[in-house]
């Protein structure tokens, strides 16, 4: 399951396209938006749904009423992983002209006329490939996100999203290649490569390349491209070229969001996860060692069915111990249909003061790793006149920044949240 965006609260806007959920989700909507452009469709309201917890549908459905009282006469379309496992419940809201599912949506010809169908959804489990969709860039953003992976093969007991995206299925090389040489071409200084589960990268392909081979290749081939960053990843899957390339390639950001979910060994088990506490303790110092300027992000349910507080303080202890400074923390929610929805629960105030406990963690980290930064030199590339990131992920506050620009910034001290800095220009000779 990868739960990463830049934008903690899961949500994106830009009539006619409103998202929830991951970084995979706002490329999509972008492909969306271009297919609906092309068709001239100004009539149309997409509501592009994310499954992961059941907060994230009350706020689709949300989304939805809203939507309706302010487009009257629009049409109402209702996609995404909540629209593709229940198509029905979307359905069934009068509000609702049409619900598309995963694949229809990325297909033009979903978008050229108002849908006959009311529900158009087909089988995700039956899709063995993923088609590329080149998109001129990502609206409101600085960085650009291209897919080059969809789907999971595995099931966690928690998670309901494989039965959203399908199975694990690659884009191939050289089509990731053509879509970063456009965004490039296009000004884009930073792209992110985003899946669902993008270290099972290639093993669908002819030769099974992996992940870091297809970064080697990426970065080969687009020598103009600046910065190269990863969503989240399973730190278990991770290859030795991968790895390499961390160590070496000054062009691949250092910066990773690690899949974690738990911190101790029972939760870690019981979610049917693929690594165990020493393994993340292990990757953590081993990346470290090789990048000492890396920087770790982590996705961590809190109060997950049969947790104790031993096992809560031990997934507690792994965010000091790591040092993971930018958390998404998620009170453990159940997905009807999965495994761990029928294991005995944890009451949900207790889910919530869990998860409050390990957001404070991640901010108090978060907080000394900003602090460490003071006085030092990073490049910044600017989203806003007065606000960038680091190549490390870090948050900073700047004045006359130009949107798109990688600059030099000096940074001057922190806030507990952002890194206060100056940009550093070259006077004219």
């Amino acid at each position: 399951m990868n739960q990463t965006d830049d934008n903690t609260d899961g949500r994106t806007t830009g009539r006619p396209v409103e998202t929830f959920g991951c970084r995979l989700n706002a490329y999509e909507s972008e492909v969306i938006r271009d297919h609906l452009a092309r068709a001239g469709r100004e009539d149309v309201v997409v509501i592009n749904t994310c499954a992961v917890t059941k907060e994230a549908e009350r706020q689709a459905r949300q989304a939805i009423r809203k939507a309706r009282r302010a487009n009257p006469t629009a049409e109402i379309v209702v996609t995404g992983c909540a629209a593709q496992i229940d198509p029905a419940a979307y359905a069934a809201m009068e509000e609702v002209d049409r619900v598309v599912g995963n694949e229809e949506k990325l297909k033009a010809e979903t978008w050229n006329a108002p849908g006959e169908a009311r529900i158009l959804v087909n089988d995700i489990m039956s899709v063995k490939e993923t088609a590329s969709h080149l998109v001129a860039g990502l609206e409101g953003r600085a960085r650009a996100f291209v897919q080059v992976q969809q789907g999971c093969d595995h099931r966690c007991t928690f998670c309901i999203i494989p039965f959203g995206r399908g199975n694990s299925r690659s884009v191939p090389m050289g089509e990731i290649v053509r879509q970063v040489r456009e965004l490039v071409a296009n000004g884009y200084r930073e792209i992110v490569l985003t899946g669902v589960d993008i270290t099972s990268y290639g093993a669908d392909l002819p030769g099974k390349p992996e992940l870091g081979q297809m970064v080697r290749r990426l970065l080969a081939l687009v020598p103009e491209l600046p910065r190269l960053r990863l969503s989240s990843i399973d730190a278990v899957e991770i290859d030795d070229d991968l790895l390499t390339l961390v160590r070496d390639e000054p062009r691949l950001m250092p910066h990773l969001h690690v899949s974690l979910q738990a911190g101790d060994d029972m939760i870690l088990k019981r979610m049917k996860r693929r690594h165990n506490r020493s393994d993340i303790i292990t990757f953590c110092r081993e990346m470290r060692a090789a990048r000492p300027d890396i920087a770790f992000g982590a996705d961590i349910i809190a109060g997950f069915p049969t947790e104790s507080e031993e096992m809560f303080a031990n997934s507690l202890a792994l965010v000091e111990e790591c040092g993971l400074s930018y958390l998404h923390v998620f009170p453990y929610s159940a997905r009807p249909g999965t495994p761990a929805a029928k294991m005995p629960q944890v009451p949900g105030p207790l889910r919530k003061e869990r998860a409050a406990k390990l957001r404070a963690a991640g901010e108090a980290n978060l907080a000394r790793f900003l602090e460490s930064l003071a006085g030092s030199l990073q490049s910044v590339l600017v989203e806003k006149p007065d606000f960038g990131r680091a190549e490390n992920f870090a948050p900073v506050r700047l004045e006359g920044g130009i949107p798109g620009e990688i600059v030099p910034v000096r940074i001057t001290g922190s806030d507990g949240t952002h890194l206060i800095g100056q940009i550093e220009r070259k006077s004219a000779a």
